[in-house]
């Protein structure tokens, strides 16, 4: 192993550590399994800003987003960086302290639970298909996350990358099982620093070398459409392509899946102080779009970059995704403090990952343990006995996800797409008429989880399949999410009112 690589590792292997010590710190706060899973309620407006964020952005924020801006330019990357800016501000302010009072006045902690005791679902069939849904789309999740923590220990350290992968998962599975959702949300709340300063260490090292952000710009200012939203310029090809209203609408869709995060939502209610929240929104508002424009502002810099030799030449997005790698390498080359630094770039890159897989695997294993098997299969546990399980299915949970990660030709990105859609249909409707509609009945949301869930299989895989290239060709979350409030008026119309005990608590919460 190459010094710089030594340092790199002795970096990466400081920043693990750490996460591991926040799980030690935290593992005696834990007696009960609410403790376990939402901490308390006991989360500060700062970590609940930044953990909520760090653990919705994933790798994506540094792998998936300057590769789209650096091979195609800025209409995908722009758009789609608004419509997840202007999701993330609506989320906070019309969802955030409803949701926390709701849940509060109603003593769930975990989503299912909260759909079950708003809808007076006394046989605990709306929880049990919203657990099922969670787990089926979790799972995968999880799995990519360990993933693409696994491919990059092998692609910067030339180690095999089961071994990589396996290691990986194992700090996140410590640092779960040992401290919960306090753990979870504490090492969310550092990872977002760190991959803050990743990200303007990256823009600023590569302005550097280019001599300035004049050169960044003159380069790409001969790629006709590179810097126009409506346009872009495929690199790969040499084409000027065209993006009109349709795929704008497509692209800000992304904003919608936000209503229906169980891993984002949770958040919410885990603040100890609701009218704290106002603060949480200001910080997390300012927070995405800072961290967006900046990872853009790397894809645009990294086109210069690629056509100097200073990392390899793409050949498509995908390719691309390990453009913040490849600067962290050659960062590495010029001494023993800049490998350092490399290997904070690269901490940040895992620090993204590792944020979004703990809160999903905290997220399914609650699903199980709490929804499925004390709820739906009514098995009476102690507390102690109910935080074993808890851990338990942490572990179940992360050993199924580990498997699912072996292969590592997986996609990461289009996983992480996919169980987006697939959230943000099946439970975002049914957040917001549970929030705002009194009328909502138990079965329009059983109605709307299905239908909505449903069709992000069928328009991902039967209808794009069968109208590609038509205006039918949109991302799945968009038709799925308005069939789903569709399914939920309908139904909620034409089956019974809800109980007086219902909405009485409804009446009590809107006063």
């Amino acid at each position: 192993m190459l010094t710089s690589q030594i340092v790199i590792m002795i970096a990466i292997v400081m920043y693990l550590t750490g996460m591991i010590a926040i799980g030690i710190f935290y593992s005696n706060r834990n007696k009960r399994s609410d403790d376990f899973y939402l901490g308390g309620r006991k989360l500060g407006p700062l970590v609940t800003a930044m953990s909520a964020e760090a653990s919705d952005m994933s790798g994506w924020l540094l792998m998936g987003l300057p590769a789209v801006a650096l091979m195609t330019g800025l209409p995908e990357a722009v758009w789609t960086a608004v419509g997840l800016a202007i999701g993330t501000y609506i989320n906070w302010l019309i969802v955030a302290k409803r949701l926390r009072v709701y849940t509060h006045r109603l003593d769930a902690f975990t989503l299912p639970d909260f759909f079950s005791k708003r809808f007076g679902d006394k046989k605990h069939m709306i929880s049990t298909l919203a657990a099922v849904i969670i787990v089926v789309f979790f799972i995968p999740y999880t799995a990519s996350g360990f993933a693409a923590c696994g491919k990059l220990f092998a692609s910067l350290f030339g180690v095999d990358y089961v071994t990589a992968m396996v290691i990986s998962a194992i700090v996140i599975i410590l640092y779960c099982t040992l401290g919960g959702f306090l753990a979870a949300s504490t090492t969310d709340f550092v990872q977002s620093i760190i991959m803050t300063v990743a990200l303007f260490i990256v823009v600023g090292f590569g302005e550097g070398i280019l001599n300035g952000f004049d050169t960044v710009f003159h380069n790409v200012a001969n790629l006709n459409g590179y810097m126009d939203v409506f346009k872009g310029f495929d690199v790969a090809s040499g084409e000027t392509m065209s993006y009109g209203a349709l795929p704008v609408v497509s692209t800000l869709a992304w904003g919608l899946g936000y209503f229906g995060m169980p891993h984002i939502l949770l958040r919410f209610m885990a603040i100890e102080d609701e009218n704290k929240l106002k603060l949480s929104r200001r910080v997390a508002s300012v927070w995405v779009v800072f961290s967006m424009a900046v990872a853009i502002l790397i894809g645009v810099v990294g086109y210069s970059l690629m056509k100097n030799g200073i990392v390899p030449t793409y050949e498509n997005a995908s390719a691309a995704e390990t453009i913040i790698v490849d600067i962290a390498k050659f960062l590495s080359k010029t001494g023993y403090i800049p490998a350092f630094v490399a290997g904070i770039i690269l901490a940040g890159i895992l620090a993204s990952t590792m944020s979004t897989a703990d809160s999903q695997l905290l997220a399914a294993a609650s699903g199980i343990s709490q929804n499925l098997v004390q709820e739906t299969f009514k098995i009476k546990l102690s507390e102690k006995q109910s935080m074993w399980l808890a851990r338990i299915s942490v572990i179940v949970i992360s050993v199924i996800a580990i498997f699912l990660a072996l292969d590592p030709s997986s996609s990461v990105f289009r996983i992480v797409s996919f169980a987006w859609a697939g959230f943000g249909a099946a439970f975002g409707p049914v957040v917001l008429f549970a929030l705002f509609w009194r009328r909502t009945t138990k079965w329009g949301a059983f109605a709307g989880m299905i239908s909505g869930g449903a069709m992000v299989f069928i328009w991902k895989f039967v209808v794009r399949t069968a109208f590609a290239g038509t205006w039918l060709d949109i991302y799945e979350l968009l038709p799925a999410f308005v069939i789903a409030c569709i399914a939920i008026v309908a139904v909620s119309l034409l089956t019974k009112v809800p109980e007086q005990e219902v909405t009485d608590v409804y009446d009590e919460l809107k006063k």
